[in-house]
């Protein structure tokens, strides 16, 4: 395919966004002047700001090209992702986690296992975090070049490094909080600038009716076919999505992964700490009207021979992340494309500039003060968390030169997490629940729980044992095992940590005070009205998934 030929309009709007971006660092530089500033937004953040980016930091490359072309491929079970993949989660954060968090003044995950359980646990998973964000990191990076090169012609390296320079400059200028400022805006642009490509492909499709009417039967249900595999379109049981997508990578992501909870922790205070995932749930469950509906309005005109709509294809292999670049192209006038453009380039940075936020504050805290240098001084943290962010940035180059070999982005990034947050997932769910679960029964149920799945990986690839035994299924698909596979990885982990706890030393209880349930003090919003508590929130939120699932069935 050609390059889109853009008009003046379209350059000018890129052009503008990108200006501002920067612009946007600069100016914000004069209030970064502490490390809490430059790492944690000074913790002055609304529920409602906190909320947006919280969400928007997760609206990367995976999110907006990889699902809608992850739609084309499987159908309306990539919804599963963000339904009963995302909301249960997120809810769980801000009820039950986010008081542990947030009250003890931690500047990051590792930082909380370190309170909870000791010095080794944390420098285990800050080390896993740090490798795992500069792989995902990388994967946004190759997104938005791939955009650039592909439907605007610039070379392959001028777009790779035009994406970097761009979030290196905001980043390291004012760390966290031109971050959480960028994300916001670019919020908004991935709705404005997206949305309207579903709107126009019901008009020319006739109605949503219509559009499920002309996708195969397996690719319009959500549920109603996971009892039977070979039925739709993912081959997978209910088994795997609720166990390995909706409780196991699910959880993992959304109440571990330091990525999205940072945001949270920019919060003014702890109601708003509580609310910003709530808040946020909300946008999740609506983005299926942007990503999955897209998905599935490409993957009707490409079965009409009248549309003319083809994905592209690279060495005879159809590649599903350019459905939504395409319809962009489809559907928007000169002017119009200009803003798709600046959407999706919007997402890829906001992911980037969320990995790279997240990485410089793991690399400071928990790795270089942890281990390299324990008495640096305030200023020396804010100066090595603004190094941290350019070296951050020049590896995630690298790791996304290395992206490119993979087939599927999808396949890639849920590896990674099946690696990383499913086993820390139940180590956090222990640490946080279970009183006697002790330091050296977390730090080796961590270790092999993340080397099972890799092992489970490795065997998977190299065909080491058959995928039946991973999934427990004779018809399955590498989707289907990667949900498995993080599932054994978490129950592994589970089972380790709790079988060397009960031979190891217990940490004394007096130093778990605010850390663990039921030695915490339990007075979170006890005086204002129910309708104001994010628990009612909660509830609503969990009454829209509810209904969204049996309408969808």
């Amino acid at each position: 395919m050609h390059a889109i030929g853009l008009s003046f309009v379209d350059w000018l709007i890129i052009a503008i966004y990108f200006g501002f971006v920067i612009g946007l660092g600069f100016y914000l530089k004069k209030f970064t002047t502490s490390e809490e500033d430059f790492f944690l937004a000074g913790r002055k953040n609304s529920s409602w700001v906190a909320g947006i980016a919280f969400l928007s930091a997760n609206l990367g490359a995976l999110e907006i090209m990889g699902m809608t072309g992850n739609t084309f491929k499987y159908g309306m079970y990539v919804a599963h992702f963000y339904w009963i993949g995302a909301i249960p989660a997120m809810l769980f954060l801000g009820i039950y986690m986010m008081p542990f968090y947030y009250s003890s003044k931690i500047k990051s995950v590792p930082g909380y296992l370190k309170l909870r359980f000791d010095e080794k646990t944390r420098v285990l998973n800050g080390i896993a975090f740090a490798i795992m964000t500069l792989l995902v990191s990388g994967i946004n990076l190759y997104a938005m070049a791939l955009v650039l090169h592909t439907f605007l012609g610039w070379p392959w390296h001028i777009s790779m490094w035009a994406a970097a320079v761009t979030v290196a400059a905001y980043v390291t200028l004012s760390g966290l909080m031109s971050a959480i400022f960028t994300e916001i805006i670019q919020f908004f642009l991935i709705w404005f600038g997206l949305f309207l490509v579903s709107i126009l492909g019901i008009v020319e499709i006739g109605s949503v009716k219509e559009i499920f009417a002309r996708i195969p039967p397996s690719f319009n249900t959500l549920w109603s076919t996971s009892g039977n595999p070979a039925q739709n379109g993912m081959v997978i049981t209910w088994g795997g999505i609720v166990l390995g997508l909706g409780f196991v990578l699910s959880f993992g992501y959304w109440t571990t992964d330091f990525l999205v909870v940072q945001r949270a922790f920019s919060a003014k205070d702890l109601r708003s700490a509580r609310m910003t995932p709530i808040l946020a749930s909300f946008f999740k469950m609506a983005l299926p009207f942007i990503v999955i509906l897209a998905g599935l309005i490409a993957l009707v005109l490409s079965r009409d021979p009248k549309s003319g709509f083809h994905l592209l294809s690279d060495n005879g292999h159809i590649n599903y992340d350019s459905a939504l670049p395409l319809l962009i192209a489809r559907y928007y006038p000169k002017g119009l494309i200009g803003l798709g453009v600046t959407a999706l380039l919007a997402g890829f940075m906001a992911g980037q500039a969320g990995n790279i936020s997240a990485f410089n504050t793991v690399w400071t805290y928990d790795i270089y003060k942890s281990i390299i240098n324990k008495k640096a001084s305030d200023i020396h943290l804010l100066w090595m968390g603004r190094v941290a962010t350019i070296v951050g940035i020049i590896i995630s180059l690298g790791t996304a030169y290395w992206a490119m070999s993979f087939p599927s982005i999808m396949d890639y990034m849920q590896a990674i997490f099946s690696w990383v947050n499913a086993p820390l997932f139940a180590t956090m769910l222990l640490g946080m629940f279970v009183v006697w679960i002790t330091p050296n029964g977390a730090f080796w149920g961590l270790i092999t729980g993340m080397f099972s799945s890799f092992f489970l990986y490795l065997a998977d690839k190299f065909n080491w044992i058959d995928k039946s035994i991973i999934t427990l299924s004779h018809s399955s698909s590498d989707m289907a095992v990667n949900f498995w596979r993080a599932w054994w990885a978490w129950l592994i982990c589970f089972f380790v940590t709790i079988i060397i706890s009960l031979f190891t030393k217990k940490k004394p209880k007096e130093e778990l005070v605010g850390l663990v349930k039921g030695l915490t003090k339990e007075n979170v919003d006890k005086d204002i009205s129910f309708f104001k508590k994010p628990e009612f929130y909660a509830i609503l939120s969990l009454i829209v998934l509810i209904a969204l699932n049996i309408y969808f069935w």
